[in-house]
């Protein structure tokens, strides 16, 4: 059974998720504020966290700091703040999405289910080997690209960017962290290069690259890679 901690201070809300939660077979644990949320999420080890910023004791931006010091657990972040700059803040942070508030339950189900579906943070003892989709083939371990029975031809760059987001299916990487982690801190705000290999690596890859199936934009927030 997958253990959802539920990080939340309005009871309401609080029971409306727990009653849905646990109708799916899900186990619920809930904190209403942060140092009781880190000593659940130190003890009882969730599967995936539930977290809204807005606590009585801390703020929820440092709940996910502390939670990502010890633990890849997959942070999904319910707020009612809805600026770029917060969530950018959140999955700088560590968070792996954000749901804006007020919220279906059924986007948040989806997004919950693609956050326990993706593995940690890939490391050398536990790595995705192949990544296998309906139009292409990515061998992380030969660094080859197949589609449609013929070898993709990819830029150094263009790797770097897809193997960052096909290790973490389902998750929402912030295009500063995109920035970071492939051009590096003298890169941080240049958000064009992004848009630029993004839409060489749909044209190689997608079969429809103006209607995206695989390479998905969240608008003024980052990237993400859909199984």
């Amino acid at each position: 059974m997958i253990k959802v901690l539920v990080v939340e201070d309005d009871a309401q809300l609080v029971r409306a998720l727990r009653i849905n939660l646990e109708a799916r077979k899900f186990e619920v644990q809930t904190a209403s504020d942060g140092n009781t949320a880190l000593r659940l999420a130190a003890a009882r080890k969730p599967d995936v966290i539930l977290l809204d910023l807005g606590l009585p004791d801390m703020d929820g931006i440092d709940v996910i700091k502390d939670v990502r010091e010890g633990s890849g657990v997959p942070i999904l972040v319910l707020s009612a703040r809805h600026t770029s700059e917060e969530k950018i803040r959140a999955l700088d942070a560590g968070a792996d999405d954000y749901v804006t508030k007020p919220f279906s339950m059924d986007e948040l189900l989806a997004r919950l289910r693609a956050a326990v579906r993706r593995p940690e943070v890939a490391t050398p003892e536990h790595e995705i080997a192949v990544v296998t989709t309906d139009d292409f083939t990515v061998d992380l371990v030969a660094k080859k690209v197949i589609r449609n029975d013929r070898s993709v031809r990819l830029t150094p760059t263009e790797w770097h960017l897809l193997e960052i987001l096909i290790t973490h299916p389902g998750r929402l990487i912030s295009q500063r962290k995109l920035l970071l982690d492939v051009w590096g801190p003298t890169y941080s705000e240049h958000t064009n290069y992004l848009r630029v290999y993004m839409a060489q690596l749909r044209r190689k890859l997608e079969a429809d690259p103006s209607h995206p199936r695989y390479l998905i934009t969240e608008p003024g927030m980052g990237y993400r890679f859909e199984e």
